[in-house]
C-alpha cells in the first residue's frame, strides 16, 4: 500500500467535548472513568449510508435482480416466439451485464471502516469488498493529519505504519472526525476519562 505524507495539519479545535461519529463507553461498572480501570473505549464505525443500490445490500439486491430477470426473459420470450430470434441472446447478454453490476454493487455494500481505541491499542480495520486491512497502533505514537489537503482523507500514522480513513464521511465533515480522533487520543494520554457531553 502506497500512501504519501503531507505537511498540512488541521488545527486542533479543543472546544468539543463530545463525539458525533464515535461512541464512548465506560464498561459495565458505573463510575469507571480511568485507564487503570478497564472499560473505557471509543469506537467509530464508518460505513456507507444513504439510498440506492449500494445501501440496499445483497439481501435486497438479489430479489430485485430475480424480478428483473423474470420480466426481461418474459418480454424476450414473447418477441422470440413471434420470430425475433436475436432478442433472446441479447436479453441474456443484458442480464449477464446487469448481474455483474449487481454482484459488484452487492460486494461493496458492506464496505466499512472501524476504528477502536481500547486499552493500549488503537485498531483500524478497513473492509473493501472481500479485502480486509487491519492496522494496530500504540495510542502514544499515533499522529492524525490530513492525507493531502483540508478535505482529504484522514491519515493515521505511527510506528512505521499508516492508514487513511474517512471514505464514508462527507469531505466537509472529515475535519470534525479528525478532531474526535485527537480528542480521544488526548483523553487516553491524560489517563482520566470524563463522559462526553453531547
Amino acid at each position: 500500500m502506497t500512501v504519501s505524507t503531507s505537511s498540512i495539519v488541521w488545527p486542533s479545535g479543543g472546544n468539543r467535548s463530545g463525539f458525533r461519529f464515535g461512541r464512548e463507553t465506560f464498561g459495565e461498572r458505573p463510575g469507571v472513568r480511568s485507564l487503570g480501570e478497564a472499560g473505557w473505549s471509543v469506537d467509530w464505525v464508518l460505513e456507507r449510508t444513504g439510498t440506492g443500490p449500494l445501501a440496499w445490500g445483497a439481501r435486497r439486491m438479489v430479489p430485485f435482480y430475480a424480478v428483473l430477470c423474470g420480466l426481461s426473459l418474459a418480454v424476450a420470450s414473447t418477441f422470440w416466439a413471434h420470430g425475433a430470434q436475436v432478442v433472446m441472446p441479447l436479453a441474456w447478454l443484458e442480464l449477464m451485464l446487469v448481474g455483474g453490476t449487481v454482484w459488484a454493487l452487492a460486494r461493496h455494500a458492506s464496505d466499512r471502516e472501524c476504528i477502536v481505541l481500547r486499552g493500549d491499542r488503537l485498531t483500524v480495520e478497513r473492509a473493501c469488498g472481500s479485502h480486509v486491512e487491519r492496522v494496530e497502533f500504540q495510542p502514544a505514537w499515533v499522529r492524525v493529519e490530513p492525507e493531502h489537503g483540508d478535505r482529504s482523507l484522514i491519515e493515521l500514522s505511527g510506528q512505521g505504519r499508516r492508514i487513511a480513513v474517512g471514505r464514508f464521511v462527507a469531505p466537509e465533515q472529515r475535519r470534525q472526525l479528525a478532531e474526535e480522533l485527537r480528542l480521544a487520543l488526548r483523553r487516553w494520554h491524560q489517563g482520566t476519562r470524563e463522559p462526553a457531553s453531547m
